[in-house]
């Protein structure tokens, strides 16, 4: 057997940025080596961000991406740390090989790199490309049809990446027959929430599972590391681990926390008799590689990573709508945010969001009376930036809508709507003023069923809850009241904007049920409708209502145009409007 200590670089990292990148994995190589790591290991893609989308398609992008990692590599070798491995992910410009077939395949790679001794020691290309959902890496990428093994330490350690390990076959089943002791899978993984058979069921739930049978497919321990942070809708959560080669959890970091974790692991000394010449089932090859340099002797200062405990539905829901929302206005070169404070549960809930992410002090809420509002709706706004250390101001709406109205004539829905866009206009003015970031207040529900404002409440650079369901929306806003709570802190949300009726106070005595059927079931069916793509025949089988079940998809198909021009948000669901679920906009396929 052989001892290796490896640390888990659970990082953060900003697409595009290759410099900043690069300086991030110098930054913890050298704590790394501190704390006496002989490998260390970054997530997918490390050096580009993940995913850099159509900066894949530009070759000065690729060239810059391969020309960081071989200066990466210089600079570990100039900062005494030549003798530590590192694996990272980066983006490859494979200009030629026999599997370029033509010019107008794919022929960037995503990559995988081993360094050491100032240069990069090994290459792997990622085999399995996902092509659902969020991704669509058949756009970008060439699939690689090698699985590189490298020799260090005294153990032969296999490289993977991301989706080699959502599928059977492939690197795992050649990595049994080479006798491989050890499999570094680097990742990208979002983050989502997710539904199976009307039960919760997490991805980190999911990956773990998978990460079990692939290890004993492969009868190899599994080291798993995942990046954590936000891009653009993408929420990453991190939750690396590691798996023996029977599939028993060893070790696993927590959610949503950037650091580097160590473990020191046996496992089995390289075989010399190991075959070469193996083949997949599915015709992938091996290529055998020896790191020039023993690990590093210094003895380790660390403590091993042990096994974090998971965190609560509703915990690991606002962790990523804080992780989420910060990265974007940090990321974006914003300071500060701005939205509108109605004293309802919505903005309260996206001003507590913000507050938590960046801080109450950059969070400026705006309450915009018109001759609708209610008392209640600015003296709870008024008290939620209170207890948020938040900045509030009035700018009282109704003379503006008074003078609209006095040059255009709008009754009914119109007027109502006009409200709502003169508060939008009055948040972007404030916006171009100050440089705030405007934050809409939307949430999934009312998204789905066409319930907002185009041009009005739907202005804003991002939206925290745009994929929260209504019902969750309330069920969040409880729990961190109550862990506030716990923690011998005032409540963030008054109680008056979680128990009072919704309502958008755009008439008298306006009411959301007015227009809305009970959020409860209305969540239920969008749930299905929008998450699960079930059919109306599905729907009724359920046991919905039909009158309520056409209402609903009515409603929903005909908003799409409405969700085009929404600003991005965190997606937490296992399907969020964007870039998750594409319908077209023109459609007159209608079920009913």
């Amino acid at each position: 057997m052989s001892t290796l200590r490896i640390a888990l670089g659970q990082v953060d990292l900003a697409v595009g940025s290759l410099s900043g990148n690069r300086e991030l994995v110098l930054h913890r190589c050298r704590e790394a080596a501190a704390a006496g790591a002989q490998l260390v290991v970054f997530p997918e893609m490390t050096l580009t961000g993940y995913p850099p989308e159509d900066l894949v398609l530009r070759r000065s992008f690729r060239q810059a991406s391969v020309e960081a990692l071989h200066r990466l590599a210089w600079e570990l070798a100039e900062s005494g740390l030549g003798q530590l491995a590192v694996v990272v992910g980066y983006l490859d410009d494979a200009q030629e090989g026999p599997d370029v077939a033509s010019e107008a395949a794919p022929i960037a790679r995503n990559a995988a790199a081993f360094l050491q001794d100032g240069r990069v020691v090994a290459r792997y290309f990622k085999h399995h490309l996902p092509n659902y959902g969020v991704f669509d890496e058949n756009r970008y990428f060439r699939s690689g049809r090698s699985l590189t093994v490298v020799r260090f330490g005294g153990v032969d350690i296999g490289l993977t990446i991301c989706e080699d390990v959502w599928r059977a076959g492939g690197p795992f089943a050649l990595a049994a027959q080479a006798e491989v002791g050890l499999i570094l899978n680097i990742n990208g993984s979002p983050y989502e929430r997710g539904m199976v058979n009307d039960a919760l069921l997490g991805k980190d739930d999911v990956r773990l599972e998978l990460v079990q049978r692939r290890a004993v497919e492969a009868g190899a321990a599994v080291v798993y590391v995942n990046q954590v942070g936000g891009q653009d809708e993408l929420v990453f959560d991190g939750d690396s681990f590691v798996v023996d080669a029977d599939g028993r959890l060893l070790a696993r970091a927590p959610q949503f926390t950037e650091a580097l974790f160590y473990v020191e692991l046996e496992l089995p000394a390289a075989n010399p008799m190991a075959a070469d010449d193996v083949v997949a089932p599915d015709g992938m090859t091996l290529s055998r590689v020896e790191a020039p340099l023993p690990p590093p002797e210094t003895p380790a200062r660390f403590e091993p990573l042990g096994i974090a405990t998971g965190l609560s539905d509703c915990a690991e829901v606002w962790a990523a709508l804080v992780t989420g929302t910060g990265d974007y206005v940090r990321k974006n070169g914003f300071r500060t945010v701005v939205l509108g404070l109605s004293g309802g549960i919505d903005s309260a809930v996206v001003a507590a969001i913000a507050a938590d992410a960046i801080g109450g002090e950059k969070v400026y809420g705006v309450g915009l009376p018109s001759a609708y509002s209610s008392d209640h709706s600015q003296s709870d706004a008024a008290e939620l930036a209170r207890r948020l250390g938040a900045h509030f101001e009035v700018v009282p709406i109704a003379e503006m809508v008074d003078a609209f109205l006095h040059n255009v004539e709008l009754t009914g829905l119109a007027e109502e709507n006009l409200q709502a866009r003169i508060r939008g206009t009055t948040l972007m003015g404030l916006s171009n003023q100050h440089g705030h970031l405007v934050l809409a207040t939307g949430n999934k529900s009312e998204l789905s069923v066409g319930y907002s404002t185009i041009y009005g409440d739907a202005v804003g650079g991002f939206a925290p809850i745009k994929d929260v369901p209504k019902s969750l929306v309330w069920e969040l806003a409880r729990w961190r009241n109550a862990q506030a709570g716990q923690q011998g802190e005032q409540p963030p949300i008054p109680e008056n904007s979680i128990s009072k009726p919704p309502s958008a106070e755009l008439r008298p005595g306006q009411l959301d049920s007015d227009s809305l059927p009970d959020y409860a079931e209305l969540d239920a069916i969008l749930l299905r409708y929008v998450d699960s793509d079930a059919g109306v025949d599905e729907l009724l089988a359920a046991g919905f209502d039909p009158e309520l079940v056409t209402r609903v998809v009515r409603l929903t198909d005909a908003a799409e145009w409405k969700r085009r021009q929404y600003p991005p948000g965190p997606k937490i669901s296992l399907k969020g409007f964007g870039r998750d679920r594409r319908l077209p906009i023109t459609n007159r396929w209608r079920e009913e």
